[in-house]
C-alpha cells in the first residue's frame, strides 16, 4: 500500500440543507429576507480533509498535515477527523494566535455552491509545519489550496517550492491543486503566472479547475467568459481551449495536467516523457465524461476526484484506469451533503463501474 500525505488547507464547513426545488441564489441572498432550509451538515473541509478523507475511506494510507487554531471549531474539527480514522487528527497543529478557518456552503439543489469563507490559520502554515515523521515512508505528497495560505503564496510561491523541493531530495512525488481565487483578496493581487513558473518546475502533478487556471493564466479570456456566461463559463468553452490550457501548463514544467471540468468531467494531458511513469503515461490528450448519479451536494467534489486520480496514480494505474477511478470517486461523493460520506472502499467502487455504471454525458465526451 502507497502511502500519500496531504497537505494545505483545512477548514470546518456548515452546509445547510436545502428541500428539493428551484432556487435562484439573486433571491436567496436579499437583505432582510429569511428563506426556511434543513438540518445543518457540519464537517471538515478545505483539500486537506475532503481528499485526505476520500484517500482514507477508498482504503489508502493516508497523513493530513494542516493548521487550526485553538478553539471551538479547532476542536470540532480534531474530533470529526478522530471518529473518521483514529489517527487521522495526529498531524494537525494548533496556533493559537490564529482563528480555525471555516466556511459557509450555501449549495442548494441545481445551482454551483457559493462559499463563505475564513481562511484563519490556513495563512500561517509554512513549510516547517510539515515534520519529517510525517513523511516516513510516504510515496506522494499532495498540496491543496495555495490561494488562501498567504505564506505559502507570497513570494510567487517560495515556500510551496520549498516544501516541494524538499520533497523532491527525499524521492517523494508531489502533486498540487488549487480553488479559486477571491478578486478582491489579497491574492487576487498575486501575480498567479509567475507563481506557477517558480511551483511547477517542482511538482508532478497538477489538478486545477478549468475556471481557476484560466483565471491565473489567461484572465482576458476568463473575463470574456464571465462577461458572456455568467458562473456557467464552461458552456462558452471548446475541447481546444481545454487542450492548449493544459499544454500550456506543461510548457511551464509539469509532466502531468488534469483539468477538472465540474460535471464534465476532467481532461488529461501529460508531456513527452513522465518521469517514473513508464511509456504509456507519455504524450497522452484524453477527456473522461463523470457517471450518472442522484446529486444530494457537489461540496468537496473535486476534491475527492483528486483522491481516485491520485489513488490509482500511486497504485501503477494506467492513465486511462486513473482517469475513471478519478471521476469515479467523485462523482460518488455528489451522493452525499458532505465531501466524503458516499465514498465507499476502491473494490466496492470498482465494482460498481464493472457492473455497468451509467455514464453522464458531457459535453467533451
Amino acid at each position: 500500500m502507497a502511502k500519500v500525505v496531504v497537505a494545505g488547507h483545512i477548514c470546518l464547513d456548515i452546509i445547510p440543507e436545502f428541500p428539493e426545488g428551484r432556487y435562484d441564489l439573486s433571491t436567496l441572498l436579499i437583505p432582510g429576507s429569511l428563506t426556511e432550509v434543513g438540518r445543518s451538515v457540519v464537517a471538515t473541509g478545505g483539500a486537506v480533509s475532503n481528499t485526505g478523507q476520500a484517500l482514507h475511506r477508498l482504503g489508502e494510507e493516508v497523513v493530513l498535515v494542516g493548521k487550526t487554531g485553538s478553539d471551538e471549531f479547532g476542536y470540532t474539527v480534531q474530533r470529526i477527523l478522530q471518529q473518521a480514522g483514529s489517527m487521522l487528527a495526529d498531524g494537525l497543529t494548533a496556533d493559537a494566535d490564529s482563528n480555525t478557518s471555516y466556511s459557509l456552503v450555501i449549495n442548494p439543489p441545481g445551482v454551483d455552491r457559493v462559499f463563505l469563507h475564513s481562511p484563519g490559520a490556513n495563512h500561517t502554515f509554512c513549510a516547517n509545519d510539515i515534520g519529517d515523521a510525517a513523511l516516513e515512508g510516504a510515496d506522494l505528497l499532495h498540496f491543496g489550496y495555495p490561494p488562501l495560505m498567504r505564506k505559502i503564496y507570497e513570494q510567487d510561491g517560495a515556500e510551496l517550492k520549498k516544501i516541494f523541493d524538499r520533497m523532491k531530495s527525499r524521492g517523494i512525488a508531489t502533486s498540487l491543486d488549487m480553488t479559486f481565487v477571491d478578486p478582491s483578496s489579497e491574492a487576487g493581487r498575486v501575480d498567479w503566472k509567475a507563481f506557477l513558473e517558480n511551483v511547477l518546475p517542482s511538482t508532478d502533478i497538477f489538478l486545477p479547475s478549468l475556471d481557476e487556471i484560466l483565471f491565473m493564466i489567461d484572465r482576458e479570456k476568463y473575463n470574456q467568459l464571465v462577461a458572456d456566461f455568467g458562473a456557467n463559463i464552461i458552456e462558452g468553452v471548446d475541447a481546444e481551449l481545454v487542450e492548449k490550457t493544459a499544454q500550456k501548463l506543461i510548457e511551464l514544467g509539469v509532466p502531468v495536467v488534469v483539468v477538472k471540468l465540474g460535471k464534465d468531467g476532467l481532461y488529461l494531458r501529460t508531456a513527452a516523457s513522465v518521469p517514473n511513469r513508464g511509456a504509456a503515461w507519455n504524450h497522452i490528450s484524453r477527456f473522461q465524461s463523470c457517471f450518472s448519479t442522484h446529486v444530494v451536494g457537489t461540496t468537496g467534489a473535486g476534491d475527492c476526484t483528486i483522491a481516485g486520480f491520485l489513488a490509482a496514480y500511486v497504485g501503477g494505474a494506467s492513465p486511462e484506469e486513473a482517469m475513471v477511478a478519478a471521476v469515479a470517486t467523485g462523482s460518488a461523493s455528489t451522493e452525499s451533503l458532505d465531501a466524503v460520506g458516499a465514498i465507499p472502499h476502491r473494490s466496492q467502487l470498482q465494482a460498481r463501474i464493472d457492473s455497468g455504471w451509467e455514464d453522464l454525458p458531457g459535453k467533451f465526451s
